[in-house]
């Protein structure tokens, strides 16, 4: 097929379009009407000869042909934005919109208070952040950037590791007064654990401890079970059971004893934190910035 222009004029309305989730705002942003906006879309699809996007009253979503079309020209988009703003003499190429799906511990218990930085080193940045206990779908939601704990499942997205977190177990002052503290990991058995969700599997995590090459499982239960780890750490907190939960979240409730860290001799587990996105092509300069950000903040944590 040669290339015809009107095709990427096409593009940017279904790129509008995925990034707004619904015909009438990306009309209001791109400055069409509706009905202009639906007939970009005809157009593009009869020049493809296939059906992008499927329709309802209450849904939008692109058709399988649609979203792997859709990953194949978005980096494409992305690069164009990059270019222009090099053409023109901006020094920085990092602003427009970042929609980023972000791990509903690191978003609220590490970055939160920190991203006033962020913003004004990019003012011409704006983000919008997805908090969920589960990974969403990038293409279709319009999602640029991901951020997760857990290995990868999904093979048709590309995974960036970027650090490691320790796992500790903690528990409060009252909770230890009230049920004793337990002196091995293997003593929890016995113990009132807060369980929490692997988004993955749907099953609670299991506890496992790491002390130089010993790995051991021990089976836990506990009367509440989350998916939102900040009300699982005020649980803790509340002396309500004990608790696993990364290392970064909670140094500064450690070091004024808010918490104990039971087993400090079992810090051996190790928790990664991915960055995905949906295209094999370069990342935007956006993506690779707050990537670079996501790091800083974790490595001085």
């Amino acid at each position: 097929m040669s290339f015809d222009g009107r095709i990427l004029s096409g593009v940017s309305v279904l790129a509008a379009i995925v990034e707004t989730g619904s015909f009438a705002r990306a009309a209001e942003r791109i400055g069409l009407s509706d009905s202009g906006v639906s007939r970009a879309i005809g157009r593009l699809e009869g020049r493809l000869g296939i059906r992008l996007l499927d329709r309802t009253t209450r849904s939008l979503m692109l058709t399988d042909e649609g979203r792997r079309f859709y990953e194949d020209v978005k980096p494409h988009l992305d690069a164009i934005a990059d270019a222009s703003l090099t053409a023109s003499g901006n020094a920085s190429s990092v602003r427009g919109r970042l929609k980023v799906d972000i791990d509903p511990f690191f978003l609220p218990l590490v970055l939160a208070g920190r991203l006033g930085a962020f913003c004004d080193r990019y003012p011409d940045l704006s983000i919008k952040f997805v908090t969920r206990d589960h990974l969403g779908d990038l293409v279709a939601e319009g999602i640029d950037l991901a951020v997760r704990f857990g290995q990868p499942k999904l093979q048709s997205l590309v995974s960036q590791r970027l650090i490691e977190a320790p796992i500790l177990t903690v528990a409060s002052n009252g909770y230890v007064e009230k049920y004793g503290r337990p002196g091995h990991p293997s003593d929890l058995s016995s113990h009132r654990c807060l369980q929490f969700i692997d988004p993955q599997t749907r099953q609670p995590f299991e506890w496992e401890f790491v002390r130089e090459g010993e790995t051991i499982e021990v089976a836990t239960s506990g009367p509440l079970t989350f998916t939102d780890p900040k009300s699982m750490l005020e649980e803790c907190l509340a002396g309500t059971g004990v608790a696993q939960v990364i290392g970064w979240g909670v140094g500064a409730r450690l070091q004024r004893g808010d918490l104990i860290d039971l087993f400090p001799g079992w810090h051996g587990e190790r928790f990664p934190l991915f960055a995905y996105h949906p295209s094999r092509k370069h990342p935007p300069a956006k993506v690779r910035a707050f990537i670079d950000f996501c790091l800083a903040v974790s490595k001085a944590l």
